[in-house]
């Protein structure tokens, strides 16, 4: 059975303060997460294993951005975001 049986998910957006590397700005900027609940019950038709990484399952967030453009005007650069993790548990 596939892992993704055990989620269920979402889109979700975070603000985070980051800075421009290039200008030295702090802004915030909106980030896009995915959100995967685990589910309350194991899907129908698991086997013993199945059941076993249901069991250890968690609900976590996975960040899909991974740069964002500076929204000072002047500098408009995109840069990577560093200092957010890009996986974080529930």
């Amino acid at each position: 059975m596939d892992e993704k049986a055990f989620y269920s998910e979402s889109q979700a957006t975070k603000p985070a303060t980051l800075h421009c590397p290039y200008c030295r700005s702090a802004e915030t900027y909106e980030l896009h997460w995915v959100v995967r609940k685990k589910k309350d019950r194991i899907p129908p038709g698991a086997d013993e294993r199945d059941r076993a990484k249901f069991q250890k399952a968690q609900s976590y967030m996975v960040l899909m951005d991974d740069k964002v453009a500076c929204k000072n005007l002047r500098c408009r650069k995109r840069f990577d975001i560093s200092g957010v993790k890009t996986m974080a548990f529930l």
